[in-house]
């Protein structure tokens, strides 16, 4: 088996094996790209494929991914090396230290990670959705039956009928106005509308004005204003006046 002519199938490349490293000495394929994970299962993939171990193909094969490995992890960290090289005897020692310190930390931590799941391992945790939780139930407190059927009574017993008397409206007649003017026209030539209605309600005066526009159309009265929102003179007509001439007996009754 010839590892330079293995076939890889990567995201960003696709050809041998030859061919990338080829392109990756030349810089013309920027190595951060190269996925070194896939290079390894295309390689195991074809060794599983021959059925029998090539010990001189796999030791070959090391040799290659580790030295991509190693150009991989210096191109992920240029600056890095940039600024070590700069640092002071003194600096570079301080430096040393605090990465010493962190990958101790680093260790530690995976040697409690490693005991967590030692310890977890004869645990199995179940795959899906958890199951939904029961519902509570809901329990009725203990009621008294007289009382819930006093209650049913009070509710099946008609609402009283609502009374309309106060938003009735009660209007006097027309008649009754027509009468009154047509007595202050026997005794006086004329009168003041705001004096003889003064007391009188809104309806009541409302009322008297139709009774006023009724003497008008009938042509027994003459309606005056000086000015508007002045006082409405009221005075009788001619035929009024010889109308009361031919029936004194109007002069006798009272408004």
């Amino acid at each position: 088996m010839i590892v330079r002519e293995l076939e890889l199938d990567l995201d960003a490349f696709e050809g041998p094996f030859d061919l990338l490293l080829t392109l990756v000495l030349k810089e013309e394929l920027d190595l951060a790209d190269v996925d070194v994970a896939g290079i390894v299962l295309g390689f195991v993939e074809r060794l599983a494929e021959r059925e029998e171990l090539d010990l001189e193909a796999c030791g070959e094969f090391l040799i290659l991914v580790s030295a991509l490995m190693e150009l991989k992890a210096r191109g992920l960290f240029p600056d890095e090396e940039a600024e070590l090289a700069e640092l002071e005897p003194e600096e570079a020692a301080e430096e040393l230290a605090r990465r010493l310190a962190e990958y101790r930390q680093m260790k530690e931590a995976a040697a409690w990670l490693r005991e967590r799941l030692a310890g977890e391992r004869d645990r199995f945790f179940r795959v899906g959705p958890a199951p939904l939780a029961p519902e509570p139930e809901r329990r009725l407190a203990p009621q008294d039956p007289d009382g819930l059927a006093s209650v049913l009574r009070l509710l099946a017993v008609a609402p009283p009928e609502v009374s309309l008397a106060h938003m009735t409206l009660h209007f006097p007649p027309v008649a009754q106005f027509l009468e009154r003017f047509r007595a202050l026209l026997r005794s006086r030539s004329m009168f003041d509308f705001d004096q003889e209605m003064e007391g009188l309600s809104r309806q009541e005066q409302a009322v008297a004005f139709l009774a006023l526009l009724e003497l008008r159309r009938a042509n027994q009265i003459t309606i005056s204003q000086a000015a508007p929102f002045a006082p409405i003179r009221i005075g009788r007509t001619e035929e009024t006046g010889a109308s009361n001439e031919r029936t004194p007996a109007w002069n006798l009754r009272s408004a």
